[in-house]
């Protein structure tokens, strides 16, 4: 038996290449990975001595030769295969293993060129490794170190079996275009988003123990290249991550980091049941939790600042499943460790190159949909308003709170805010209305002074009358109906404010 080794990553490659050694099979291998193995005082005839020519163009060309490539190719089942190759003067190949150059970490260093990032891009490897699980009945193909050992005693004991052998030619064609996938979007220009053909790249982080019920199966996979977000936060204590905490961890997140000043939010089934800003950050976490005390309990806690001690301290008479932030005062961390259960995460803030050109995907019978994110720079200024009521100056502030707010609650969302806290929602419902008069209810005393955001226009007046009658002061939203006079009118006649933004922020 014959092996082809050429590996970038050469963990685990000399144990591995001793026991190829000691079950008789002969080692061919390239430029550096000879050189290591050689080095190791192990038998290994150079690629240039298999093929009879020299490697050229800088290494660009070495194993794309009929020697290699016929090898590894060849039918063992057909006679005029094996003539082929007496006559030719070409012996099989029967185990491949390669790794490839690294073009994903070559492109992550900040001051990478362009001839740098080409010359990363292998060529040989994936050619290597395509043959050979193409032909992958007849030779064994190896791509992940991780196998390595395994491997090696099947091929001791000549014990593989076809499944096995499927399976790893599987992961190698995987391994591939996982590559080329990351080589493609960093030749595409930026402005090019949806292109005609699209492979996206993802990695398993961990199987989980189910999905969102538990007779359904899940993984948690993190983009590749990597783009930042949840995928990549620490687990400082608590149990495992479920499939419903990450959903909802990340709603936790991304709802929270979208603010610049100090905040808290306290999601539930991934919207936000509390949210809050203020320097003080126990004052913060009060708040958001006072919006919907009820639906807290068991929630998950997010925040966009250092957790400190006296946070922490407030947080003690409340179960939560999860609480993510940037960081921790030590005194917070023991505090919060006292809740054997809970899931302490840890996650630095967004930089903004992880914010932009991210696309979002959902499934869908037969495919998917991909759109770009929900990032969209707003000036209140440039609002309008609609009405002969103009807002106060800290009316003005809950409005900018509360327009952020509803774009992270589902549609049809409305949401009412007093004090840049989130005093009442409603989400998920057919008609607007119906969430107006859920977030009045939850709202119950607190509704008196509060402002009102609408993630898209009111398309009849009754939702504004009816959070006029409760004590509602001022109403965001898009604007855009056909009936908006009528909005207006009504808003005019209870003696409310309304501003129209032009912006829509739906999250179905």
């Amino acid at each position: 038996m014959k092996a082809l080794i050429s590996v970038f990553d050469k963990s685990g490659i000399i144990e591995l290449c001793e026991k190829l050694i000691s079950a008789g099979v002969e080692l061919v291998s390239t430029g550096g990975t000879a050189k290591s193995l050689s080095d190791s005082g192990l038998p290994v005839q150079q690629i240039s001595e298999l093929t009879g020519f020299p490697e050229i163009l800088d290494g660009r060309v070495k194993t794309l030769h009929p020697s290699v490539h016929g090898g590894i190719l060849s039918r063992r089942d057909k006679p005029e295969h094996a003539a082929q190759l007496g006559h030719h003067q070409i012996s099989n190949i029967d185990i491949i293993v390669v790794n490839l150059y690294p073009f994903q970490e070559t492109i992550a260093k900040p001051t990478v060129t362009f001839d740098e990032a080409i010359e990363n891009i292998d060529i040989g490897g994936p050619t290597l490794l395509r043959a050979a699980a193409k032909n992958h009945e007849f030779v064994v193909v190896l791509s992940d170190p991780n196998d390595y050992d395994w491997v090696q005693k099947n091929i001791a004991a000549n014990t593989f079996s076809k499944e096995e052998r499927r399976w790893l030619a599987a992961k190698a064609f995987q391994h591939v275009a996982l590559y080329d996938t990351i080589i493609a979007q960093w030749l595409r220009p930026k402005d090019q988003r949806f292109t005609e053909e699209k492979t996206l790249g993802f990695k398993k982080v961990s199987d989980l123990r189910y999905g969102e019920n538990p007779h359904q199966h899940a993984a948690l996979y993190a983009s590749v290249p990597a783009d930042g977000g949840l995928v990549e936060a620490e687990q400082l204590h608590g149990k495992e991550l479920s499939f419903n905490n990450i959903l909802d961890a990340n709603a936790a997140w991304t709802t929270v980091t979208d603010f610049p000043e100090p905040t808290v939010t306290i999601i539930k089934h991934t919207n936000p049941c509390g949210l809050a800003s203020d320097t003080d950050q126990p004052e913060a976490y009060k708040k958001a939790n006072s919006g919907d005390p009820v639906s807290a309990y068991g929630g998950i806690v997010g925040f966009n600042r250092t957790v400190t001690a006296d946070t922490a301290k407030e947080m003690r008479s409340v179960f939560y499943e999860i609480v993510i932030a940037p960081d921790y005062e030590p005194e917070a961390l023991d505090l919060l460790k006292k809740k054997r259960d809970l899931r302490i995460l840890k996650l630095p803030l967004p930089s903004p190159k992880e914010t932009t050109d991210l696309l979002q995907m959902r499934k869908v019978s037969g495919g998917i949909l991909l759109q770009t994110e929900d990032k969209l720079s707003e000036d209140p200024s440039l609002w309008t308003l609609q009405t002969k009521r103009t807002p106060t100056k800290n009316e003005q502030k809950d409005l900018e709170f509360a327009w952020k707010a509803v774009k992270h609650i589902k549609s049809n969302a409305i949401v009412l805010v007093k004090n840049q806290a989130l005093v009442g929602m409603g989400a998920g419902q057919p008609n607007r209305v119906t969430s107006v008069h859920l977030a009045l209810r939850a709202a119950g005393e607190t509704v008196t002074g509060s402002v009102l955001a609408s993630d898209a226009f009111f398309p009849f007046p009754d939702g504004i009358e009816l959070a006029a009658a409760q004590g509602v002061t001022v109403v965001v939203q898009p604007g855009g109906s056909i009936r908006d006079s009528d909005v207006i009118d009504s808003a005019d006649k209870a003696d409310i404010a309304m501003l129209f933004t032009g912006v829509r922020h739906f999250q179905h």
